[in-house]
C-alpha cells in the first residue's frame, strides 16, 4: 500500500493534491511543533494584482512552543469574511466559481476554535468538490524522519526553494501576470471544474 505523510494545510496546494489524489492511504501530522511561514495558515490564490496569500490569524503563546494540534485561531475579528470576499473578487468571473461558492461559504460562516479543525474542513471539502474520496489517519506521536510512510511534510513549507513545474491551465488573470503554478487547489477548481481531477492525475509534479 502506498502511504504518504503530510502536514494538514489551508486549502492545500495543487502539488500536495497531486499526491493526495493518487494515495491509497494518507497520514496527517498533528504532533510536530507549530512553525510560522507554512501553508498551515496560508492559502495562495490568483488575484487581480498577482499572487495573494490569505493568512489565518492564530493566538500566539508567549515563551512556549505549541503542537500543531493545539494551535488556536484568533477570531476577535472577522478574517473569515475577508478571506471569502477575496475569493469572490479573485474568482467571480472564473468558469466554475458559482458552482462551488455555496459549499465554500459554509466553511467561512463557521468559527472554529482550533486551527487543525478548520484545516481538515478545507481538506475534506476539497475532496468533496473534486468528487474524490480519501482514507486518511492522523499521527499519535512525533517522528523526526520517516521512511515508511514516505515523508511529504516539507510540502507545507511556504519558503521551499523549488517550485514544481506543471502544465499551464487557463487562469482568470493570466493575460496580466502569466501562469502562476502551484496555487491553492481552489484556483484549479474554479478554473477547471470537473476537469481538475484529471489534471491532478495526469500531471507529475517535478520540483
Amino acid at each position: 500500500m502506498n502511504v504518504l505523510i503530510y502536514q494538514p494545510t489551508y486549502f492545500p496546494t495543487i502539488e500536495t493534491f497531486s499526491y493526495l489524489v493518487k494515495d491509497e492511504q494518507a497520514v496527517f501530522e498533528l504532533f510536530d511543533h507549530y512553525q510560522k511561514q507554512t501553508y498551515r495558515t496560508r492559502c495562495s490564490i490568483y488575484a487581480a494584482n498577482g499572487k495573494l496569500d490569505l493568512i489565518i490569524p492564530i493566538k500566539h503563546v508567549k515563551n512556549q512552543r505549541q503542537l500543531t494540534r493545539d494551535v488556536r485561531i484568533e477570531n476577535d475579528f472577522n478574517w473569515q469574511r475577508n478571506h471569502f470576499k477575496s475569493l469572490e473578487n479573485a474568482y467571480r468571473s472564473s468558469p466554475f466559481f458559482e458552482f462551488y461558492e455555496d459549499y465554500i461559504a459554509v466553511i467561512y460562516n463557521q468559527k472554529e476554535q482550533f486551527l487543525i479543525d478548520f484545516l481538515f474542513k478545507t481538506i475534506d471539502l476539497s475532496f468533496q468538490l473534486l468528487d474524490r474520496s480519501i482514507s486518511y489517519t492522523k499521527t499519535s506521536d512525533y517522528h523526526l524522519t520517516y521512511t515508511d510512510p514516505k515523508d511529504l511534510r516539507s510540502l507545507a513549507d511556504f519558503k521551499r526553494s523549488s517550485v514544481p513545474s506543471m502544465k499551464p491551465y487557463i487562469q482568470v488573470f493570466d493575460n496580466k501576470q502569466g501562469f502562476i503554478p502551484n496555487l491553492s487547489i481552489l484556483d484549479l477548481l474554479f478554473n477547471e471544474g470537473g476537469n481538475a481531477i484529471s489534471y491532478l492525475m495526469t500531471n507529475d509534479m517535478k520540483g
